[in-house]
């Protein structure tokens, strides 16, 4: 009788869990924003005039994308979310962060370029792919637990990649490249770490809710959807511009 119940309230958590992400990809399909990568029209002309090094404007640019890139931020809030000790938080971040600045950096130096709808497209399913780790898919389906730390590296290379494409589309200035690409990238890891302890203050609240594991099921499965729905906005945007 208990296990037949256990049965019957599985059954109803899956079914919840799909309907769930079903709503999200209809909302979020529904929809299709700007490139995640994109940068303003304001700030694109601000690059494209200025000359020389801009240590302070770099640094602002760089925290500013990072705020407000929402692949960045559910890419790093899948990366966190089940770990409770912040020497663990660390090390993944600087991985992450590591591989973010590495392609970055080297990318617009030597002028690598990934057409942008493809590389976001990887992005988005960045976040599905961390997700789906979070809700122990791997293990399950296919009896394999994937390195984190590899997988992590991997994708902080494509993200990295995805803000150079951006910024070689706008042509910076060679003189005082150098610089303002460090700062830049340190205007990044600044933003960064800004968005990081939101989260964690966020995350730090609500692990102490009793119905926290049912409740983080859900979540995945919603970042599931949304990164879908990344994945699905940039294949629309190839199919039509690329």
């Amino acid at each position: 009788m208990i296990s037949t119940s256990r049965h019957a309230g599985d059954t109803a958590v899956r079914r919840s869990l799909v309907m769930t992400l079903i709503a999200v990809c209809a909302i979020a399909f529904s929809v299709v924003p700007a490139l995640a990568h994109n940068v303003t029209p304001g700030d694109a002309g601000y690059i494209q005039e200025i000359w020389g090094v801009h240590i302070i404007p770099f640094i602002y640019l760089g925290a500013k994308h990072m705020v407000t890139g929402y692949d960045h931020i559910l890419f790093l809030l899948g990366v966190v979310f089940f770990l409770y000790r912040m020497k663990d938080v660390a090390i993944y971040v600087s991985i992450f962060a590591f591989g973010h600045s590495v392609t970055m950096l080297l990318g617009v130096w030597y002028g690598w370029g990934i057409n942008a709808y493809v590389i976001d497209a990887i992005i988005g399913l960045s976040v599905v792919y961390k997700a789906l780790d979070n809700l122990g898919v791997y293990k399950r389906w296919f009896g394999v637990q994937p390195d984190t730390k590899a997988a992590t590296l991997i994708f902080g290379l494509f993200h990295g990649t995805g803000l150079a494409t951006k910024i070689l589309e706008y042509q910076i200035a060679e003189d005082g490249l150098l610089a303002n690409l460090i700062a830049f990238n340190v205007g990044v890891e600044i933003g960064q770490l800004l968005a990081l302890a939101v989260i964690l203050i966020v995350m730090g609240v609500w692990r102490r809710q009793p119905n926290f594991m049912r409740q983080a099921t859900i979540a995945n499965v919603v970042m599931i959807g949304l990164g879908l729905w990344l994945t699905y906005v940039q294949v629309h945007g190839f199919v039509a511009h690329g």
